[in-house]
């Protein structure tokens, strides 16, 4: 969802997803909702401070995750959400590639 820019809907589903989840899963999740929501406020709401903090939210869960979780490559997300810092409102879209890395 996130990677077709549904931010909205792919807040929501991960955010049903983190609420249920193991707590050692809850951090990633935590990190994927703050992606969605940094992406909807730059594309939608136009707060750029809300974004931003989005941003450093989002870093700061994944990068624990980092290079790549449940085939996930983190890496490159974490270098998307390093790409977005300070490109308000035109972010580029977030690299979401999924790998053959087992996790």
């Amino acid at each position: 969802m996130i990677a077709r820019g549904e931010y909205f809907a792919a807040h929501e589903a991960l955010e049903g997803a983190w609420r249920v989840a193991e707590p050692a899963e809850r951090d990633f999740l935590q990190g994927l909702v703050h992606v969605a929501v940094a992406w909807y406020h730059a594309a939608v709401t136009g707060r750029p401070v809300a974004c931003e903090r989005q941003l450093d939210k989002a870093a700061r869960r994944l990068e624990p995750y980092a290079p790549v979780h449940r085939r996930l490559d983190v890496a490159a997300l974490l270098g998307s959400i390093a790409a977005a810092r300070g490109r308000f409102p035109d972010l580029p879209r977030p690299r979401l590639r999924r790998t053959r890395a087992s996790d």
